[in-house]
């Protein structure tokens, strides 16, 4: 039989156990980052736990008041959601902003099963099911409706007596703002989800075309476009590592390096800003609509996700990939280049540009994106829960992919080697980099502003074959070199190139 019991009791109840269970990371920040030992830093610990009390409290008031019964199972949903909230920022050192929430609703199944665990099975059952299980245990007893309006009056009045009396701190906490706002539960979701769709419909306008080229020659050129996942720089021996994780590339004439930072830290935005002409948060044509527009040949493979509507007539996904496969290596990346040769020579035209999207990086199952021969460094992190191997062990497995990515992008280069008849050109930048335990921090997502140098230092790789276009004597470029440096390879003449945007002469 339930038990009865007032709304605001109910409300207050909820709220504690919101606090208790799944505001841990929002008051670790806090601590760490504010002087507790001074009367301001006591006054806003102590603030931030009341204000989190109340205002919770006062949310669940007004909602479960207004919504009857549909308010506690909107409650159970809330309570479950931040146990896998909490989860992930406990296990990897995520922040749900915008861009986060985004690359939640754009992963894939595959990405997603592979972050399953019994920690985070855990998580649900004790931090989501067994709160939610309370929450029907009792009788609401709504109380009348000029009740209703007062405790809602006095609360307002409170709250705003609490920004005031904090008003030493305003600038801290505008500060941390972004931060504080990815961390704080239900909230840190709830509102960025939003922001997210608010932003996706502002994305899905209509593309703006940008200016038609014209193509100057007839010279037969293709470039090669691999847009890397989750690979940093650091971990790159062309860039000085200390292992050897470029035995093939290392070799390889006419291959040069780059510096490079990435302009975001989550695959939609990486991509992005390499497909775009510019940096912009409008919606213009990116690299492979506006030259399939122009009359050239296009071709875009992915075992990845993330890129912006490309509007071609070849694009193949790694399911379309796989399924024209047979082999034990049809689940790795380089599937990416399979046939690669006979596409390019069977092509009807003169200028071609190849898109090959990989995933051979990302996390946080490092272990199983390579052939187990690439199993070069031992022994590896085997757990989707990072911080449950050794540092190692993590950076032992995600080096044996960028070993593997090695290889692939050799046979790339050797395949293209082979087609004396075209000018060629590999050119391999990712989309952002990767962390790796350094400062308790794992994957990526992190905003840029935040984010530490390891997720955005990317590697910036270069080929081109004999005779073609030489590159400029420069040693650091950015992802909207890309746009530019294709059209001047493949000799494609726009009002909206840009000479000092290009890696080529």
């Amino acid at each position: 039989m339930s038990k009865k019991i007032k709304l605001s009791t109910y409300v207050l109840f909820a709220s504690l156990v919101n606090l208790v269970l799944y505001q841990y990371p929002f008051f670790k920040f806090v601590l760490a980052n504010s002087n507790t030992k001074s009367t301001s830093g006591i006054i806003l610990l102590i603030s931030l736990i009341v204000a989190a009390l109340i205002l919770n409290a006062f949310v669940f008031y007004v909602g479960i008041y207004l919504l009857r019964g549909v308010g506690k199972w909107l409650l159970a949903i809330l309570f479950n959601i931040s146990a896998i909230a909490v989860y992930f920022i406990n296990s990897y050192g995520v922040i749900l902003d915008r861009s986060m929430i985004g690359n939640v609703f754009n992963t894939d199944y595959e990405e997603a099963t592979s972050f399953f665990s019994f920690g985070l099975l855990l998580y649900v059952v004790f931090l989501g099911l067994l709160p939610s299980f309370f929450i029907f245990k009792f009788e609401i007893i709504r109380p009348k409706l000029k009740t209703f309006l007062v405790h809602t009056v006095l609360t307002l009045i409170f709250l705003g007596f609490m920004v005031f009396a904090n008003s030493t701190n305003w600038l801290w906490i505008d500060k941390n703002s972004k931060t504080l706002g990815g961390l704080v539960m239900p909230w840190s979701y709830v509102v960025n989800t939003s922001r997210y769709y608010s932003y996706i419909n502002k994305k899905n306008k209509k593309e703006i075309l940008l200016p038609n080229a014209t193509v100057k020659n007839d010279e037969k050129s293709v470039v090669v476009l691999v847009i890397g996942e989750s690979s940093r720089s650091e971990n790159y021996s062309l860039y000085g590592y200390n292992k050897n994780t470029n035995p093939l590339l290392s070799q390889i004439q006419n291959l040069k390096h780059f510096e490079a930072e990435s302009c975001a830290t989550y695959t939609t935005a990486g991509v992005k800003c390499i497909l775009e002409h510019k940096n912009t948060s409008k919606l213009y044509e990116i690299l492979p609509n506006y030259l399939f527009r122009n009359n050239i040949e296009v071709i875009w493979k992915s075992t990845n996700w993330g890129e912006p509507k490309v509007n071609i007539n070849n694009f193949r996904n790694k399911e379309t990939l796989r399924d024209n496969c047979d082999g034990s290596n049809c689940i790795y990346d380089e599937i990416l280049i399979k046939d690669l040769k006979k596409e390019i020579l069977e092509s009807q035209k003169n200028k071609i540009l190849i898109v090959l999207h990989a995933s051979t990086s990302h996390g946080p199952t490092y272990y199983k994106k390579y052939p187990k021969q690439f199993e070069k460094f031992t022994p590896v992190c085997e757990s989707v829960e990072l911080a449950n191997c050794t540092q190692q062990e993590l950076i032992n497995a995600y080096d044996n992919t960028i070993l593997y990515t090695d290889y692939i992008l050799a046979t790339l280069i050797d395949e293209l080697k082979q087609i004396t008849e075209y000018k060629s050109s590999m050119i391999f930048i990712s989309d952002h980099g990767e962390s790796l335990g350094e400062n308790n921090l794992y994957m990526h997502g992190i905003p840029a502003s935040l984010a530490p140098k390891e997720q955005l230092e990317i590697p910036f790789i270069v080929w081109s074959s004999d005779g073609s276009k030489k590159l400029k004597d420069k040693q650091e470029y950015s992802q909207h070199n890309i746009f530019h440096s294709v059209l001047n390879f493949l000799d494609i003449d726009s009002p909206i190139y840009d000479d000092t945007m290009s890696i080529f002469e």
